[in-house]
């Protein structure tokens, strides 16, 4: 089984992390900034914009002769939305059109992408891969009640090109196991137009050009990843020398606690959003709702407030928050109480001595 599939939900959590606020709607003063988790802007343009061109993941590997790594690199990338009205046997630009019943506005999106580097082990030394993703355009029609051509909306997107730097130092033997420190350097290279025009617009005009959301999963294949948080004593000092920026590497997987080595994973998630290792999505949470700091519960009976104007708004900013409208006004009153509360495990607490 693919290991990223036991580790799919909270990676896409992370990966949606601020995505899209409530409420939901283009108009909404939060949403006027986006894009403000795990930007890598392009070499060269954002020392200027006061953002990072580079990720950089150092984490500690036990291996074994036959040890080697699967590393994803995963992030949004950025999507502008353009809707035109047909006019005259002509399509013409505009920021809003409504068809059949239903509106819709000129933005900005994201797609999912994902570049899986070639298996990397020790013995490899240090490797040198490119992300090439070229750019492209997608048309979307649009008719009225009668099927007759009424607008168009096209979707189109920048080429992003970075690098991957992957290395591996070797530690001091204090544990059972042979201990690397594996550094994973992501670096925006992507070729882009400088920005001269006023510098607090800067980082809207080249998000196009970014990775948005990045964040890496790493897959150890016969040997497995140390916490840093937690390291077992042995390799503390050494975890402490890790060096992370823009990220923050956890252990990750599904096991249950009670089997689980606290200290040690064969996955871990690095992203731009701080977690504790092994985090989880609640299984009572009915669906991403792009800000983890919520309460679930709270926010959809937010959404649920929405006047039908916001809904109308909020539908045609973006085809997630569609989904989320969806999602909650199919809730039944079950659902709504499974979001109040539960209690995970129970404890004896034991008076002091």
């Amino acid at each position: 089984m693919d290991p990223l599939a036991s580790v799919e939900k909270i990676a896409r959590t992370c990966l949606y992390e601020g995505y899209l606020l409530w409420p939901y709607r283009r108009s909404a003063l939060k949403n006027t900034k986006r894009w403000t988790f795990g930007g890598v802007y392009p070499k060269g343009e954002a020392e200027a914009l006061g953002e990072p061109a580079r990720m950089r993941t150092e984490t500690l590997l036990e291996t074994a002769p036959g040890t080697s790594v699967t590393i994803r690199l995963r992030f949004l990338q950025v999507v502008e939305r353009q809707v035109y009205r047909r006019d005259d046997g002509e399509h013409r630009p505009v920021d809003t059109l409504t068809v059949a019943g239903e509106t819709h506005l000129t933005w900005h999106e994201a797609a999912e992408r994902e570049w899986v580097l070639p298996v990397w082990s020790p013995s490899d030394g240090r490797t040198l891969d490119v992300v090439d993703l070229p750019d492209g355009a997608h048309e979307e029609p649009l008719r009225d009640e009668h099927g007759r051509a009424a607008g168009m909306l096209v979707r189109r997107w920048k080429r992003l090109h970075g690098t991957v730097e992957v290395e591996a130092q070797p530690v001091p033997g204090n544990g059972p196991q042979d201990t690397v420190r594996l550094a994973v350097t992501f670096t925006n290279t992507t070729p882009c137009p400088p920005h001269t025009g006023d510098p607090r617009e800067g980082r809207d005009k080249l998000a196009p050009y970014a990775f948005v959301s990045t964040h890496t999963v790493l897959t150890a294949h016969d040997g497995g990843f140390v916490s840093l948080a937690d390291p077992p004593a042995e390799l503390a000092e050494a975890a402490s020398g890790c060096r992370n920026e823009g990220t923050w590497p956890v252990l990750i997987g599904d096991a249950p606690e009670a089997d689980r080595d606290p200290h040690r994973s064969t996955t871990v998630l690095s992203s731009p959003v701080t977690l504790s290792d092994f985090p989880a999505v609640a299984p009572e949470s009915p669906g991403d709702l792009f800000d983890g700091g919520e309460i679930d519960h709270l926010l959809i009976l937010n959404v649920l407030s929405l006047t039908p104007a916001e809904q109308r708004e909020a539908r045609a900013t973006d085809p997630r928050a569609r989904e989320i409208l969806d999602r909650c006004a199919a809730l039944s009153p079950e659902d709504l109480l499974a979001l109040r509360g539960t209690i995970r495990s129970r404890r004896t607490i034991k008076e002091d001595a």
